[in-house]
């Protein structure tokens, strides 16, 4: 996969940039993974226009600066570009792009990042840390977190080359044990279509899940007692041999287990032939 057409830097100008659905022409072409996850930097609400150049005055060089900080983070963790881009689209999904996602827990703020599907699942802060440290040794007070979220993203994706509450991030981020109805119910309460809803969820062509996401799938598909029957056979054992009945929850598994650490179109692959682990 090649993502060409995008700028070098796709950013917003305001904090509460929040996310537009845009439909592409086809979601075979793991191209429109990448540009829906650059639209999720549009205001659902207000006229805040994206513009490649907008820091090239004010922070020249920042898209460069922020790349060799993901590089470099992937060098020691290969899942780092993965959970930039899930941290990206968790902080959009819950009342825009706007980096509430970053706020820690305090007296005063009830933390998104303590939301179930958040809390010890959310991955990266360190990394965005670092880029902001960066960005404000060179350009002090200029860069917004959402914009640095955003460009975090959108490097993690080049680099393979191929309101602010705790409630709405329990209640509204999608969940792997949705049912399609939630899921189109949720991606449209945003905006987002049916088109959306399968061009984002190839994202997960790459990263990891822990087994305690998938367990019930093995072993008590709802309800029955028993496994997924739309997993492929030799798959299912695999699963089960990573993740036996009552073992350790957070063993982690490959999202795509063809490529995967790459950002390729497998994950739909995977799913026409029973081997999509979510």
């Amino acid at each position: 996969m090649q993502p060409e057409g995008l700028p070098s830097s796709i950013h917003s100008r305001e904090m509460s940039s929040s996310s537009s659905s845009s439909s592409s022409s086809s979601f075979s072409r793991v191209n429109i993974v990448l540009v829906t996850v650059a639209l999720l930097t549009v205001s659902w609400t207000s006229h805040a226009q994206l513009s490649s150049s907008f820091y090239d005055e004010s922070c020249p060089g920042l898209a460069d600066l922020v790349s060799t900080v993901v590089a470099r983070a992937q060098l020691s963790d290969p899942r780092t570009p993965a959970s930039l881009v899930r941290l990206h689209f968790h902080d959009c999904f819950v009342d825009g792009c706007d980096g509430s996602v970053l706020l820690d827990g305090s007296e005063t703020i009830v933390s998104e990042k303590d939301a179930a599907p958040n809390k010890d699942s959310l991955r990266g802060f360190d990394v965005i840390d670092d880029i902001k440290s960066q960005v404000e040794s060179e350009c002090s007070g200029v860069v917004s977190c959402a914009d640095i979220l955003a460009l975090a993203a959108e490097a993690s994706v080049s680099l393979e080359r191929w309101h602010h509450c705790q409630s709405g991030a329990n209640k509204n981020l999608p969940s792997p044990i949705d049912t399609l109805d939630v899921l189109q119910s949720k991606f449209s309460a945003v905006g987002l279509d049916d088109t959306d809803l399968v061009t984002l969820s190839g994202a997960h062509t790459f990263g990891r899940a822990q087994c305690k996401i998938l367990s019930s799938r093995l072993y008590n598909y709802s309800g029955t007692l028993s496994p997924d029957p739309s997993l492929d056979s030799s798959y299912l054992a695999i699963l089960e041999e990573n993740c036996p009945r009552g073992g350790v929850g957070t063993t982690l598994n490959n999202l795509d287990h063809a490529t995967p650490d790459a950002f390729d179109n497998n994950y739909y692959y995977n799913l026409k032939n029973g081997q999509g682990l979510l």
